[in-house]
């Protein structure tokens, strides 16, 4: 892998306007809607965005690419997202900043364990905070020189990209519905229902997950989240 960089010395400056000029962010999630989210948070930060949507893609990615900045999802549809944390704090140029984040409120301890710089609950819709997460891990010459105004903004992401989420959980549970499916999905959607301020499919998916922690058959918990993804798949979407 080649580790140096011939264009840093180049890199336009951040500015107040945008403070994360002249950064590239590999984004390693599996939902469309929370990268979407993402992507327009790159955008408004002056940021450039690289995905990757399993572990395996995002070590293809990094034999060849060095991102300034790693997002790394706990819930990956090929394994846990904190072993490419562990990898990336190991390696001689790690990027800059590694982020965890989750929908689960108990991942950040372990992704701060797994060497992580910071975490990013999601949903993750705040420029704000999105911004500041990324600044205080940066170093100092990559910063913008100067006091800058903390935004208050936050970021809609497209509703196709949340019904692409939908058709993608369909896909996985008529693939089956072992338990290592079960408890992605359960993952996977209290992340993006929570992120989409879906209430009752969020308040499905807890019920399954519920179910799930303490063993138990979940047989009417998948029924009820599998229409309920039905039924958002069914609605029309004003384009």
């Amino acid at each position: 892998m080649d580790t140096t960089d011939p264009f840093k010395p180049n890199y336009p400056a951040p500015t107040a306007m945008r403070p994360l000029l002249g950064l590239t962010v590999l984004v390693i999630e599996d939902s469309r809607f929370a990268c979407e989210a993402l992507r327009l948070l790159c955008l408004r930060s002056g940021a450039r965005i690289r995905r990757a949507d399993t572990l395996r893609a995002a070590r293809r990615h990094l034999q060849v690419y060095r991102p300034s900045v790693a997002i790394i999802d706990v819930g990956l549809p090929d394994g846990n997202g904190t072993d490419l944390i562990r990898e990336l704090c190991t390696i001689n140029h790690r990027p800059d900043v590694i982020l965890g984040t989750s929908g689960d409120f108990d991942s950040e301890a372990l992704v701060l364990d797994a060497g992580a710089d910071g975490y990013l609950g999601k949903p993750v819709v705040s420029l704000g905070v999105f911004q500041d997460t990324i600044l205080s891990h940066l170093p100092m010459d990559r910063r913008p020189v100067g006091p800058r105004a903390v935004s208050e903004d936050v970021v809609t992401p497209d509703p196709i990209a949340y019904r692409d989420d939908m058709a993608h959980v369909a896909d996985v549970l008529e693939s089956g519905t072992d338990l290592r499916t079960l408890d992605y999905v359960a993952q996977f959607l209290s992340g993006v229902a929570r992120s989409a301020q879906d209430g009752e499919l969020e308040h499905a998916t807890a019920a399954l997950a519920a179910k799930r922690a303490r063993g138990d058959a979940a047989t009417s918990e998948v029924a009820t989240v599998a229409g309920l993804v039905q039924m958002r798949l069914s609605e029309k979407i004003a384009i």
